[in-house]
Parts: structure tokens; C-alpha cells; sequence
């Protein structure tokens, strides 16, 4: 099975593959500082501890190891800004893509750069056929990302529960799928 590399490296930061327990104390602290940042938007935050963030990174080495998600620290200067994931979902060529960041990570256009990366990331692997990222309606920032990076919506749905606090509850879905290459003497653009 063929596996994205663990290390990316972006200009001015780098996305690195979670490394399980040894990342237990800053994963912690990204998590902690961002909460209130978060909060509006991750229903997962009202259950979060310190057991939580634990088993979040265990999870990270067996699904990194089964091929079902791709979890990612953006780090700069050592120090991790957030998170990029590419998880599988749907139809068995496709999954879903994911990203938050500190707050004070934020307007500076890493989220796009680091979902950019793993976007590049993901198309290297054979059997992804189209990414997606999934937003609530309501989450404007979220919704920059795939826009500004060529995904196209292709569906608004009924979120699954729970609901975030500032969230509408509808989903909403865009998708890119994997580019096609020039055909063999045809005209470059």
C-alpha cells in the first residue's frame, strides 16, 4: 500500500505526521490554547481532555498505519500551529480532508497552504481518486479554503449530530477530484 511521505515541507512551515505519544505535550497544549477558538465550530471540544488528546494520538499511529487517516501537524519553529487530515470516507477512492488552527495561526493563509500541500499529497497516491472537504453552512472561514483551492460544492446536506454550538447544522460538501493528465501530443494550454 502505497503511504504519503510523513514529513511535507511548506515555505515557512512543515507538515509532519503526528508522532504518537512523544507528541502528547504539545498536541495538548495546541488543543488547550485553541478551545475557545474552536469551540463555535468542533463538538468534539466540549468532551475534550487530557485522555482525549492521548487517544487521539494513539489513534493517529493505527489509522496512519491502516491507511484510513492521514493526520498531520503544521509545525513552524518546532512549535505545532494546527492540524491537516486526509481521512478516508465515501466511495473507496475518495476522502475527506480536515484543518483547524491556533487562533493566533490564523489570516496569515497557512490553513489553505497546508490543505494545499495535502491536496498535492494525496493525488501522488494511486487509489485517490477525489478529495473532499466538508464545512458547516454557517463557518465562512472554513468555506475560503476549498474555494480559493479549485474544489467545486457539489452537495448541502443534514449534518450529522451533535450540532457545533454556532453551527447550522447543514453541511456543506466540495469536491476536487484528481486532475487528469495531458493526453500525448495533444496542445499544451
Amino acid at each position: 500500500m502505497d503511504r504519503p511521505r510523513q514529513i511535507i515541507e511548506c515555505e515557512d512551515f512543515v507538515l509532519r505526521r503526528w508522532r504518537g505519544q512523544d507528541d502528547f505535550a504539545p498536541a495538548h497544549q495546541l488543543i488547550e490554547e485553541s478551545l475557545e477558538h474552536l469551540r463555535p465550530w468542533e463538538p468534539w471540544v466540549a468532551g475534550h481532555s487530557a485522555r482525549g488528546t492521548r487517544d487521539f494520538l494513539a489513534s493517529s499511529e493505527s489509522k496512519w498505519a491502516s491507511g484510513d487517516v492521514y493526520n498531520y501537524a503544521i509545525v513552524k519553529d518546532g512549535t505545532p500551529l494546527g492540524m491537516c487530515q486526509a481521512y478516508r470516507a465515501g466511495a473507496p477512492h475518495g476522502r475527506r480532508m480536515g484543518y483547524w488552527l491556533h487562533p493566533a495561526a490564523t489570516g496569515r493563509g497557512i490553513a489553505t497552504r497546508a490543505t494545499a500541500a495535502v491536496v498535492e499529497e494525496m493525488f501522488s497516491l494511486p487509489d485517490v481518486e477525489y478529495l473532499e472537504i466538508a464545512h458547516d453552512l454557517s463557518n465562512a472561514a472554513s468555506a475560503a479554503i476549498p474555494r480559493r483551492l479549485g474544489f467545486t460544492e457539489v452537495l448541502r446536506e443534514q449534518g450529522t449530530p451533535p450540532v457545533a454550538p454556532s453551527g447550522s447544522g447543514i453541511d456543506v460538501i466540495w469536491r476536487l477530484n484528481r486532475p487528469t493528465p495531458p493526453t500525448k501530443g495533444a496542445p499544451r494550454p
